[in-house]
C-alpha cells in the first residue's frame, strides 16, 4: 500500500498539500454525493442508489484525470489558450441568453451536439476571463498605470462577459466580478480606476435591486427581488423553504453529526447533492466536518498564495491568484447560503456538489494552478541536483596535501 502511494507521489508534481486538499474533497464529495442522492434515485432512476454513486465517481475520476493533465502543461501555453476561449465565449453566451431552453426559470445550459454534453456556458466564459485577464495584466507591467493602454484593455474585456452572464446568473457575475477586481489589485492597476470600477459595478447592483422591485415580472428580476425577501425579513417563497430545512439540518447534526448516510433532510431539502450539499455534510459529519471543510478551502486559498509569492513570472501569479480566489469565494458562498449567512445564490460547491462540465472546469482551473507550483519546484529540484556536484569540485579543487 506504502510503495503505491509512493509511486502516484512520484507521479505528480506540484504543491502536494493541494493535491492532498483535492483528495480529501474528493473522497468529501463521493460519500456526501451517495447520500443525498437517494431519493433522487426513487424518482428518476427506478431506485438504485448506487447510479448516482458511479456516475459521480466517473465524472469526479475524470476531472481529476483533466486536472494531472492539465498540471503538465507549462502555464505559458495557458495564454494563448485563454485568449481562444475568450473568443469562443461571447457567442456562446450570446446563444445561450437567446436560444437555449429555460431550465429552472434560467436559460444557462447549452447541449453540444453529436456528443449530447451539456454545459453551462458561464463555467467556460469565467475560466477564460480570468485567465485572459491575468494574460492581459502581465503583458501591460511596463504600463500598468495608464488608463488607455492599461486598464481599458482589462476593463473592457470583463465588462462584456459579465454583462452576457448577468441576465441569467447574477451570482457568476458578481463573483466574476470581484475576481477580477482582486486581480487588477494584485497585477498594480491604479488604485483610483479600481475604485471608479467598484463604484460602479455598487451602483449598478443598486439599479438591479430597484429595477427588480418596480419591475418583478421582467425576466428574472422577480427572482431576485423574492431572494432579497425572504432573506431579509422571511417573506413566504421557496428560497424561505429551502433555508429553513437547511437550518433544520444544520440542528439536527449538532456537533458530531448523525453519521454517514443517516441524514433526514435530504429527503426535504432541494438540490441536496448540488446547492445545498453543505447542509446534507453539517447533519451528517456535523460541527466537526463542517470546520474541516473551511479549513480544506482555507488550506488551498494558502497555497494558492504561496504560489504567488513564488511564481517566477507576473503571469503565473495572477493566473494563480484569480483562479485560486474564484474557487474559494465561491464554495465560502455556497457555505454562507447553506448557514443563512447569505441569500440563496444557486452556486455549487467547488469539487463536492455533483456535477459535469463545472466540475471539469474546476478540476482544469486547480491543474493550471498545480503548473504554476510544478514551474516553481523544478528550479528548486535543479538547485539541489547541482549542489553535490559544487561540493566536488571545491573538493577537487582544494586537494590534501601531507
Amino acid at each position: 500500500m506504502s510503495e503505491s502511494i509512493q509511486y502516484v507521489f512520484n507521479r505528480v508534481r506540484g504543491d502536494r498539500y493541494i493535491w492532498l486538499v483535492v483528495f480529501l474533497l474528493s473522497v468529501f464529495s463521493i460519500l456526501a454525493v451517495y447520500s443525498s442522492t437517494e431519493t433522487l434515485a426513487y424518482k428518476s432512476a427506478g431506485g438504485n442508489t448506487e447510479y448516482y454513486l458511479v456516475k459521480h465517481s466517473v465524472i469526479l475520476l475524470f476531472g481529476i484525470v483533466l486536472m494531472y493533465l492539465s498540471h503538465l502543461i507549462p502555464y505559458r501555453y495557458y495564454s494563448r489558450i485563454a485568449q481562444i476561449l475568450l473568443w469562443l465565449s461571447v457567442p456562446a453566451l450570446l446563444y445561450t441568453m437567446f436560444l437555449a431552453p429555460e431550465v429552472n426559470d434560467a436559460s444557462r445550459w447549452i447541449t453540444l451536439p453529436v456528443i449530447n454534453l451539456t454545459f453551462q456556458t458561464s463555467d467556460l466564459a469565467r475560466f477564460a476571463l480570468i485567465m485572459y485577464t491575468a494574460r492581459v495584466l502581465s503583458k501591460k507591467q511596463d504600463k500598468v498605470h495608464s488608463f488607455k493602454e492599461a486598464f481599458v484593455p482589462v476593463i473592457l474585456p470583463i465588462a462584456i462577459i459579465c454583462a452576457l452572464i448577468l441576465p441569467e446568473n447574477l451570482s457568476t457575475a458578481s463573483v466574476l466580478f470581484f475576481t477580477c477586481i482582486v486581480l487588477m489589485f494584485v497585477g498594480r492597476v491604479n488604485f483610483k480606476y479600481i475604485a471608479l470600477t467598484i463604484l460602479a459595478g455598487m451602483v449598478l447592483i443598486s439599479v438591479i435591486i430597484a429595477m427588480a422591485y418596480a419591475f418583478p415580472n421582467v425576466g428574472r428580476l422577480g427572482t431576485w427581488k423574492a431572494r432579497v425577501d425572504s432573506f431579509v425579513d422571511g417573506g413566504d417563497s421557496d428560497d424561505l423553504y429551502q433555508t429553513n430545512q437547511a437550518k433544520i439540518a444544520i440542528a439536527k447534526g449538532g456537533v458530531l453529526g448523525v453519521g454517514p448516510g443517516n441524514s433526514t433532510q435530504k429527503e426535504f431539502l432541494p438540490y441536496p447533492y448540488a446547492d445545498f450539499i453543505f447542509a446534507t455534510i453539517l447533519e451528517e459529519y456535523g460541527l466537526v466536518g463542517g470546520l474541516i471543510m473551511i479549513f480544506l478551502y482555507l488550506t488551498f486559498l494558502y497555497r494558492c498564495i504561496r504560489i504567488v509569492l513564488k511564481a517566477p513570472t507576473s503571469f503565473g501569479a495572477l493566473l494563480a491568484v484569480g483562479l485560486g480566489l474564484s474557487l474559494c469565494i465561491q464554495a465560502f458562498i455556497n457555505m454562507g447560503v447553506a448557514v443563512h449567512l447569505l441569500p440563496t445564490t444557486g452556486l455549487t460547491l467547488p469539487l463536492v456538489s455533483m456535477g459535469g462540465t463545472s466540475l471539469w472546469f474546476t478540476s482544469i482551473s486547480i491543474g493550471i494552478i498545480l503548473s504554476v507550483s510544478r514551474e516553481i519546484e523544478m528550479p528548486e529540484e535543479l538547485e539541489e541536483e547541482e549542489e553535490p556536484a559544487a561540493e566536488i569540485e571545491e573538493t577537487d579543487s582544494n586537494p590534501v596535501t601531507t
